[in-house]
């Protein structure tokens, strides 16, 4: 995993590793945890992976938007945009700190 984009094949290796399951059976599961998250996510549903973070599929309405190139306006269709939330835990492991354990409740 020396490049610079975590791929599916990375992650298939990883559980190879891991878990010690053959090559064949991790890319499996990394699919069916792909696809799992995929139709989560299309059903409207949120997917939350703990001390990951959060996804969510947010609805935008329609509103008027800018060529660029010409200045003309044109309208923005309404549609469904992927949105994901960091965890706490995840926001600290990206600044270099120790993350703070879950408070129980």
């Amino acid at each position: 995993m020396s490049t610079d984009t975590l791929t599916r094949a990375d992650l298939t290796e990883a559980v190879f590793q891991s878990v010690g399951l053959s090559r064949h059976e991790s890319a499996q599961m990394v699919e069916d945890m792909l696809e799992e998250i995929c139709s989560a996510l299309a059903r409207g549903e949120s997917v939350k992976l703990s001390s990951f973070g959060t996804f969510a599929v947010r609805q935008k309405a329609q509103r008027m938007g800018r060529n660029p190139k010409t200045g003309d306006e044109v309208p923005i269709a309404p549609r469904r945009v992927l949105v994901f939330r960091p965890s706490h835990v995840m926001k600290a492991i990206i600044n270099g700190e120790t993350p703070e354990p879950e408070a129980e409740e």
